[in-house]
């Protein structure tokens, strides 16, 4: 009931400062496909190769 959170005067975490972050929010050009499709596609390519490997 009177609990409250208490705020931390914290500086940034050692993530921020070894620039991982900033890593993160560049911009690059190039293809973008989310994982769920690539990870779709690699399944996908599996199960074809073990197929044709069955039959030929």
């Amino acid at each position: 009931m009177g609990m409250r959170k208490k705020k931390r005067d914290s500086g940034p975490m050692p993530a921020a400062s070894a620039g991982l972050l900033r890593f993160f929010e560049e911009e690059t050009e190039g293809i973008k496909v989310r994982p769920e499709l690539l990870v779709a596609m690699a399944v996908a390519l599996i199960v074809v190769s073990v197929i044709a490997s069955a039959f030929f």
